[in-house]
């Protein structure tokens, strides 16, 4: 189970690796709702992003830790397929997937993540802002034994771009210079607060 980006092979957590930090993750979570650390704030629900590879979707939901700033800075984009998700099963998983926030929540270094829409090909991203981009690549191997579980096998995918903040990379959106990167942002659409569940 690996997976090429840009030259780079990505592969998963070892299991048990993968399994301990998942459970850290989820006390942790525990620990920032008891303290209300988590939010989910709705001004970039509905957002469109397009990426280089010609696709495009939006976000459905945000998810926001509070007093999380970043030292060193980076975004992560995560993209997979889920296995025999179709029509309606779409808007259930965007609904579900709220309970997903306790897995992944608590890992080190998370600041934000928007989760976007299936996109014309069935493809979903989240797109992370992080502190450490060691920290964000060690999320996405754990990250990717949990999504092997529903994904489709060869869809899971991620790339770190390390020094960036979410806002850096939007404003680099319109440039030109992407190779049809799934992961490239090309143009940020217009925010559409209804017709997202």
């Amino acid at each position: 189970m690996t997976a090429m980006s840009d030259s780079v092979i990505h592969t998963p957590a070892p299991i048990g690796r993968a399994s301990r930090a998942v459970i850290r993750s989820l006390l942790v979570t525990i620990g920032l709702l008891i303290r209300h650390r988590i939010r989910l704030p709705r001004n970039n629900v509905g957002l469109r992003i397009g990426f280089a590879n010609g696709t495009g979707a939006r976000v459905f939901r945000e998810t926001v830790i509070i007093d999380s700033v970043p030292r060193d800075p980076c975004v992560l984009l995560v993209e997979f397929e889920l296995r025999a998700v179709r029509g309606r099963g779409h808007a259930l998983f965007r609904r579900e997937s709220l309970l997903n926030t306790l897995l992944f929540a608590g890992f080190p270094g998370l600041v934000s993540k928007l989760w976007l829409t299936d996109d014309e090909h069935g493809a979903y991203r989240g797109l992370y802002e992080w502190d450490g981009p060691a920290s964000a690549e060690a999320y996405a191997r754990a990250l990717w034994r949990v999504l092997a579980l529903v994904s489709v096998r060869g869809s899971i995918d991620y790339h770190v771009l390390p020094g960036l903040r979410r806002v850096d990379l939007f404003e680099s959106a319109h440039r030109t210079d992407g190779h049809g990167e799934w992961w490239r942002p090309t143009e940020i659409g217009t925010t559409l607060n209804r017709g997202v569940s």
